[in-house]
């Protein structure tokens, strides 16, 4: 059974205002992520997914209630340095993150601020840029990259830091289609073959799905939490919630409507082709 690796107890996060007095964008969040999972957060905007998220690294502290990782308080200065060399945080603009005129460079940024030996540092660098697919980038300017190299960039340049647990804001929102497929494949190898720990925050359906669970706020609240397959059968809920189901999702359901019997396990374009070339042949 895997160990429980983040937990939010009764969390609140208020946003101060002076003139308003503040606003409550999470509202009692009781939620864990266990070590080695891959979970989604999905919400309408302004249902707190990013305010959640900058929780997990102590980037923001609760109001009230509690979030530990690998059980330290994140409210505990003392935990800061431990907890963020543990879960390493990749936001939705990698620009923002590049500090470097070098691919290498860049990817190096992290680690070496650890303190470790330069030959360890190169060590990690090769790796990670090679779990990216970035060495033949190494000796390159990061503005030639396109969006989703850069994007790979800012995870490599987490990695070299050996995190337990990647979170992730909203990392595709400023790429193209093939952009997005590339770095999911990314996300997914690093979880299912590496075994490190994603929480993904995303508008994008079809990358929810490719999760392991998945966790819908509305209003600072958790509105569902489950398996992508429970999640997405609550077609109303989610509408109700302003989301909109996934492409393969919407035409099973819309071939359901119509009286065909689709198994509710189809959640991509993929699983889709794959049903309908089974029944064709068969």
């Amino acid at each position: 059974m895997k160990d429980v690796f983040i937990a939010a107890k009764d969390l609140t996060y208020v946003y101060r205002r002076s003139n308003t007095g503040g606003y409550k964008a999470l509202s009692g969040i009781n939620l864990t992520v266990k070590t080695g999972e891959f979970l989604a957060i999905i919400g309408s905007n302004g249902s707190g997914k990013s305010t959640l998220a900058r929780h997990f690294n102590g980037l923001l502290k609760p109001s009230s209630g509690s979030v530990t990782v690998a059980g330290m308080d994140t409210a505990s200065v003392e935990n800061t340095w431990e907890i963020r060399r543990l879960v390493g945080m990749v936001f939705q603009n990698p620009d923002n993150q590049i500090v470097s005129s070098l691919v290498e460079e860049d990817a190096a940024f992290g680690a070496e601020n650890l303190g470790l030996p330069p030959e360890e540092v190169k060590k990690r660098v090769a790796e990670t840029l090679r779990l990216v697919g970035l060495t033949p980038y190494a000796g390159h300017a990061p503005h030639l990259l396109s969006g989703g190299q850069k994007q790979k960039l800012a995870i490599a340049g987490v990695l070299a830091m050996c995190p337990t647990c990647l979170v992730l804001d909203e990392p595709t929102s400023m790429l193209d289609p093939a952009g997005r497929m590339e770095l999911m494949e990314t996300l997914i190898h690093l979880n299912r073959d590496m075994l490190v720990t994603v929480v993904l925050v995303t508008h994008f359906m079809e990358e929810a799905v490719l999760a392991d669970r998945v966790v819908v706020l509305s209003d600072g609240e958790i509105a569902l939490s489950g398996p992508p397959v429970e999640i997405f059968t609550e077609v109303e809920l989610l509408e109700e919630l302003g989301l909109q189901l996934p492409t393969a999702l919407k035409i099973a359901h819309g071939l359901r409507q119509r009286g065909f019997s689709l198994p509710l396990d189809i959640l991509t374009i993929n699983d889709l082709l794959a049903y309908c070339k089974n029944v064709l042949v068969g």
